[in-house]
């Protein structure tokens, strides 16, 4: 079968390779094998290509975190999924495959809806979630601060909050996206800058705010942590920006502002299995229903790498990989 390999960490568009490596077999106990439709190229996943990630994947290596596919093979013991469901791959097994075997304790069968946006179910819906969940009780009608609104994480997390019951002010680097944050229900959207503290002020009625979500890093971080009321807590999970954090101390010093680090596949190395199936239990019908949806800017073979890294380093928009 085939399959998307690196045999060396470099430049994603150069070490991506195509391959043929050996069928993964007939499943064991408890397992499943699902033949991929399709999964999306997240800038982690260029990240770890590039040997720049958290942690290294022994080569040669398949890659590729999230994804969805069909079940073709069923094994033992299996009696929630059946021949043909609609299924996760599940985060993090390589999925730029043909065909992953995969542990079926953590899987259920997915509601019809778009493939492409429920092959995103996986990574960032669940790090939104858990942001506004894991850190601070935030009782219904509390308010919650991001930057990177406009990311993969910030467009899920608008709608999740709602869910939630929760507002959200939403930061964005450019004015050209304003007007598309506001409409995926944005409650505020404000653009970066030295005075943010200021204007979100003024537009929330001074609240207090709790929680604030960071995917930025830079002097980004210093804006969030500006707006943020005592005793607050500000969890960074990403720092796209490259740049690192700009933390005045006497913002936690004074404040007692705490600072906490997220990172999805520590907290998937610790859940068990009903905790996961409950995570994506809540979030599925957003997905499906289309209230969490990211801009898709093309989807692309795996003869197509080249075109495919390309577009997604932009960053503006999703490419994925389709089979079939």
């Amino acid at each position: 079968m085939q399959a998307i390999q690196i045999e060396a960490f470099g430049n994603p568009s150069e070490v991506m390779k195509v391959v043929d490596i050996p069928d993964v077999g007939a499943p064991a106990d408890g397992e499943v094998v699902i033949a991929l439709e399709a999964s999306p190229i997240n800038m982690s996943d260029l990240l770890m290509i590039a040997g720049r990630y958290g942690y290294r994947p022994k080569l040669p290596s398949v890659m590729g975190t999230e994804g969805v596919g069909r079940v073709v093979a069923i094994g033992s013991g299996v009696k929630h999924l059946k021949h043909g469901d609609r299924t996760l791959v599940p985060y993090p097994a390589p999925a730029w495959a043909e065909r992953i075997k995969a542990d079926a304790s953590r899987l259920r069968a997915l509601p019809s809806g778009d493939v492409n946006q429920l092959a995103m179910l996986g990574i960032n819906p669940p790090t939104a979630y858990l942001m506004l969940t894991d850190f601070v009780t935030l009782p219904s009608g509390s308010w919650v601060i991001q930057n990177s609104a406009n990311s993969g994480v910030g467009r899920a997390l608008i709608p999740i909050a709602k869910s939630l019951g929760l507002k959200t002010v939403n930061v964005v680097r450019r004015d050209d996206v304003v007007a598309d944050i506001k409409a995926i229900g944005g409650d505020v959207v404000l653009v970066d800058g030295p005075d943010l503290a200021k204007r979100v002020a003024a537009e929330t009625g001074k609240a207090p705010i709790a929680l604030a979500v960071d995917g930025v890093a830079d002097t980004s971080t210093m804006n969030l942590l500006g707006c943020l009321a005592e005793k607050g807590v500000h969890v960074l999970y990403s720092t796209i920006s490259g740049k690192p954090s700009v933390v005045p101390a006497t913002h936690l010093i004074f404040h007692d502002i705490s600072m906490r680090g997220f990172w999805l596949a520590n907290w998937f190395a610790n859940a068990k299995p009903d905790q996961i199936t409950g995570m994506y239990d809540r979030l599925v019908p957003l997905v499906a229903s289309g209230a969490i949806s990211a801009p898709i800017a093309g989807t692309y073979s795996f003869a197509e790498i080249a075109e495919a890294v390309a577009v997604a380093s932009k960053k503006r928009g999703k490419a994925l990989f389709t089979v079939g």
